[in-house]
């Protein structure tokens, strides 16, 4: 049966959302609508514009027998500034406080607005890097991680923080804790990761850096690649952090004193992806 237009960009756009990254035939789209190619090559173009138009991603029409169309979402400059300014704004907010110097999230990162908004950001970070496996460690990465791995088309794995029978043979590893100074285990499944796998660790909150560090050296004991680490926030470290070069979306210095404030404000981010002029 024959597709009208209208439904036929209505309905591309929405199978192309739901496959990122993922490459698309013509003859696919041609037998799907009822459609000849040439038609569906129009109808592409006009979703390519909408989405430069509007900064949310690239779509990539690739010519030939085999070819066909690849979208791949991000934010534009301006989006990824917009959705920053959001989280700021959700953080920036003294009830968040808790002792220590860290900061309640836990309503924020079960809120598909804020995840839609983070797994986009992160996935526009890596866009231009070869990414096979996104990482966290239970519990609260869970989201973040899921959310980066929809938009980026990636699987996405979990680090246990103690042995669970239905994971396995695991691969483990002792760490620091950079908060408390204590030595603590993590561990991941054998089968879940392979040898010279690019792997982006994410996780909701950075302070001393020993849970991402720890995630670090799991990652070289199964000789895979780690390609970067971006945490929704970033707090205040007491001493020299255990991990360099993570990228934030929020730093947030919690002011631990008789009216125990919350002061948010723009992670490295937009500097990190977008260069030093922001």
């Amino acid at each position: 049966m024959k597709v009208r237009r209208s439904n036929r960009l209505v309905d591309m756009t929405r199978y192309l959302l739901e496959h990122p990254r993922t490459l698309v035939s013509l003859k696919f789209f041609s037998e799907r609508y009822g459609s000849a190619k040439s038609s569906i090559s129009e109808d592409l173009s006009i979703v390519k514009h909408t989405f430069e138009t509007w900064g949310e991603g690239q779509l990539k029409t690739i010519p030939g027998a085999s070819g066909g169309a690849v979208l791949t979402p991000f934010y534009s400059k301006e989006n990824a500034e917009r959705a920053i300014a959001n989280l700021v704004r959700e953080v920036n907010d003294d009830s968040r406080f808790l002792p220590g110097g860290y900061v309640y999230l836990s309503d924020l990162i079960g809120r598909p607005d804020v995840l839609h908004q983070v797994g986009q950001l992160i996935a526009t970070q890596y866009v231009d890097q070869d990414v096979d496996v996104v990482m966290t460690v239970e519990t609260k990465g869970i989201p973040i991680a899921q959310a980066a791995a929809m938009y980026m088309n990636k699987p996405f794995v979990i680090v246990r923080n103690s042995s669970h029978i239905t994971e396995g043979p695991t691969v483990s590893v002792n760490y620091v804790s950079g908060s408390v100074k204590r030595i603590k285990k993590m561990e991941l499944s054998r089968r879940i990761l392979s040898a010279g796998a690019n792997v982006v660790i994410v996780d909701d909150f950075l302070k001393g850096g020993g849970t991402l560090n720890g995630m670090h050296s799991l990652i070289k004991e199964f000789d895979a690649n780690l390609v970067g680490m971006t945490v929704l926030a970033e707090g205040t470290a007491n001493g020299k952090r255990l991990v360099d070069n993570c990228t934030s979306l929020v730093k947030v210095d919690a002011e631990d004193g008789d009216q125990k404030t919350i002061n948010a404000r723009p992670g490295n981010f937009m500097e990190t992806v977008f260069g030093k002029e922001n």
